[in-house]
């Protein structure tokens, strides 16, 4: 028997994370934890001409929105998932070994707490061959999922299951196919890589957590990698167990007047400003959030924004309306107050500007205090002498750690820079400079050497 099969990942660069399209070979397909945003799932499905029959979840995702209750509302899918208890939607729970009949395949729960208690990866089956594993926020590409997403109380009782989870993946043949769902760039996981997807025998050869002595040394190497995470992520996974509201098509920005994004403000709803960092500079509306449309937007979004607050966005005309909206429900934005009509053109209100330089601009002569909004092991990494490290996602609660002198603001190109002079200029900070490029940059262009943290 041939151990062809089509099986498709659907990767979103800016979470980090991949959704996978299996063809069932009947004109069915199953798609395994997808997000919100089902646009390019359902665009895959179409074009080889499947009904998605089946919408899986390995976990209580609390890095994004699930889509697993949209496929089952809007196109029929059955919802599949680990028991976690009552949910607002019907869903067919799963408990280890459980197994569903997928006509020429099968899919077989194989219980792996660690990244969340209720933790399933799937065995997937043909005939009596294992054609791989789905192993969701268990094992990783040169990493394991992070165990401290439910509670600080639960962080290391989870690294330890996680510990006990990866010994039982690696009971697999080292031949077995792994497909995680996080990935680079995800900050479900532990540390940063490059491949989406490995093998057993890969992973038990390389993986530095699978290199340890035994369970004390794995949960220090866990524990001891961990970054931080958006905030955001300590409300999403509630909601994607009572179940998010169903969006039922494109999501779309209303069209509000000048008139009404002021009245707005004033009641007040906060501004997002999604156009380049050079637009932004140019011009923008006072208080406005710099949060660029990229493909970390709905990170960011989630990180800074307030989710209790309506929420107005501005937007360049290059930048589609259904692109926002859909990566802000992504993270929970599910009713957006709208979009300025006509942009920063048809705004007749007050409008600030930053200043926005090249590392060759940069006036050095007048002492500035030098931020640099990167994560702690970028920073680690190399930065220019004497910054100040203070993340762009703890930047509104550490702003009393920046003083009220000049302060130059930089990233690794321009845009986080840029969303944090926004922050700043909101808290009152008036003599902002943006770096527009990274620290080596700067370096290059004063005859510094990067300073690298040991």
């Amino acid at each position: 028997m041939t151990t062809e099969f089509t099986l498709v990942p659907v990767i979103d660069e800016g979470l980090g994370n991949s959704t996978y399209l299996l063809d069932l070979g009947d004109g069915r397909a199953l798609v395994l934890d997808p997000e919100r945003d089902l646009r390019e799932v359902r665009a895959e499905a179409r074009r080889r001409g499947l009904r998605i029959a089946y919408a899986v979840e390995t976990h209580l995702h609390a890095d994004f929105i699930s889509g697993v209750r949209e496929l089952a509302d809007v196109d029929g899918a059955t919802a599949l998932a680990p028991e976690v208890g009552p949910r607002g939607f019907a869903v067919t729970e799963l408990t280890d070994g459980d197994t569903i009949d997928l006509g020429a395949f099968r899919l077989e729960a194989l219980a792996t707490p660690g990244h969340s208690p209720e933790h399933l990866s799937y065995l997937l089956r043909r005939g009596d061959q294992l054609l791989g594993v789905f192993t969701g926020g268990s094992l990783m590409v040169g990493t394991a999922g992070r165990t401290d997403l439910v509670s600080p109380e639960q962080t290391v009782p989870l690294a330890r299951a996680q510990y006990h989870s990866l010994q039982r993946l690696m009971e697999l043949p080292d031949e077995t196919p792994i497909w995680p769902t996080h990935g680079a760039g995800s900050f479900c996981s532990s540390a940063l890589g490059g491949d989406r997807v490995s093998t057993i025998g890969r992973e038990r050869a390389t993986n530095p957590l699978l290199q340890v002595a035994g369970e004390e040394e794995f949960v220090d190497a866990l524990l001891g990698s961990l970054g931080t995470f958006p905030d955001y992520f300590l409300r999403l996974g509630e909601i994607n167990e009572r179940g998010p509201a169903v969006l039922g098509g494109t999501v779309e920005l209303a069209a509000l007047t000048d008139t009404e994004v002021r009245d707005l403000i004033a009641d007040g709803a906060q501004v997002v400003d999604a156009r380049p960092a050079a637009d932004f500079a140019d011009g923008h509306i006072p208080g406005a959030l710099s949060i660029t449309l990229r493909p970390v937007f709905a990170t960011w979004l989630g990180w800074l924004a307030d989710p209790d607050r309506p929420l107005v966005i501005v937007r360049g005309n290059d930048q589609k309306p259904e692109d926002i909206a859909s990566e802000a429900a992504k993270v929970g934005f599910d009713t957006l107050a709208g979009e300025l009509a006509g942009g920063m053109a048809a705004w007749t209100g007050p409008v600030n500007s930053a200043a926005l330089l090249d590392a060759e601009h940069l006036d050095t002569d007048v002492p500035a205090t030098v931020l640099d909004v990167r994560q702690a092991a970028e920073f680690a990494t190399g930065h220019v002498p004497g910054a100040r490290n203070v993340e762009l996602g703890a930047l509104q609660e550490q702003l009393a750690q920046v003083p009220p002198s000049p302060v130059v603001v930089m990233c690794g190109h321009g845009e986080r820079a840029m969303g944090a002079a926004s922050v700043l200029e909101r808290a009152g900070h008036t003599d902002i400079r943006v770096l527009d490029g990274g620290p080596l940059d700067h370096a290059r262009a004063h005859g510094q050497q990067l300073q690298v943290e040991q």
